[in-house]
């Protein structure tokens, strides 16, 4: 209940907060200044960063329950950075896209299920999902996009190194509204999916062969929960860039307060997810108004002493 609080809280009170001061009784009054704000600057944004730190936060429980390791996050297995090197080639190469979508958001797309490809083929082991290869895999991914990343940056030209550090520094703005109501589609869609498989998470996350002496087909869920997860995480990445620490700090804290049961976790992890990055755009926004900050410095500001908080409670456990 006090997820699902939160999440609402978001909702209702971050689109009133910014640099321009609205009425939201005025916002539904008809057409006025309130209403332009509020509908076309303020709610896309807002309704964005619930999805996205709503699909981080259950995408880093599910990939710390398949990998089995705490300090597992969405980024961990290089979709991130298959998203970031297409967005990246896509700035360079200045592409506009097609169809009125953008094309560092096609880009950032590609590169991603690229990436989903490239991690999943080496990680499977015949028809077994080896985790510590799917790890590693990930891990080599990720620093071969960096090394991608760092030449197009360097090659690029004042302007198009100003969009790529902007880009990779994560940011939520508006968007249109038929592209997020695509992005809850989708993200609602993969989050079911990730729903209906917490039994087999509290499972995984003993052990494969735990989970497959009590019936649960481990690699077949393992690969499931990888590519629902990566799929959440690329959409996510290819509209707002990498936003680090929401998959990380939220599932260890939620772990504190209701245990290891995915069941309540998962659940609990969205809406808390989603509630986080949207008070934390809204800092980024307000605090130094008219400037706005990358709401990724904001997650990692508040994240990181977060997370040293968690690492330091005595109270249990963060893992079982």
């Amino acid at each position: 209940m006090l997820s699902l609080a939160l999440f609402l809280a978001a909702a209702a009170i971050t689109p009133l907060f910014g640099t321009a001061e609205i009425s939201f009784r005025r916002a539904f009054e008809g057409l006025s200044p309130d209403t332009e704000i509020f509908f076309h600057a303020r709610l896309p944004r807002v309704l964005l960063s619930l999805i996205a730190g709503g699909a981080l936060a259950l995408t880093g429980l599910v990939f710390q329950a398949v990998l089995r390791d705490p300090l597992a996050e969405p980024y961990t297995l290089g979709v991130s950075s298959g998203a970031a090197v297409g967005a990246v080639l896509a700035i360079c190469l200045g592409w506009r896209g097609v169809g009125g979508i953008s094309g560092i958001w096609i880009a950032a797309t590609v590169g991603a299920l690229a990436a989903l490809s490239l991690v999943l083929a080496l990680g499977l082991e015949g028809r077994r999902l080896s985790s510590f290869t799917l790890l590693l895999a990930g891990v080599t991914v990720n620093s071969m996009c960096l090394a991608m990343i760092l030449f197009l940056h360097n090659v690029a030209t004042f302007s198009q190194s100003f969009a790529i550090t902007r880009w990779l520094m994560g940011g939520i703005d508006p968007v249109a509204y038929p592209v997020l109501a695509a992005a809850a589609a989708l993200v609602l869609a993969l989050s079911a999916i990730l729903f209906r498989y917490a039994r087999q998470w509290n499972l995984i996350a003993i052990g494969e062969d735990w989970a497959s002496a009590r019936g649960v087909a481990a690699s077949r869920t393992a690969v499931i929960g990888y590519v629902a997860g990566s799929l959440l995480t690329g959409a996510i990445t290819a509209l707002t860039g990498p936003i680090g620490f929401v998959g990380l700090i939220i599932p260890h804290a939620l772990r504190l307060r209701f245990g290891a049961d995915h069941r309540i976790l998962a659940p609990c992890s969205f809406l808390t997810g989603g509630a986080f990055l949207a008070f934390c755009d809204t800092l980024a926004r307000t605090v130094l108004a008219p400037t706005e900050i990358p709401v990724g410095v904001v997650t990692a500001l508040i994240g990181g002493p977060v997370f040293i908080a968690i690492l330091r409670s005595r109270r249990r456990s963060l893992w079982v």
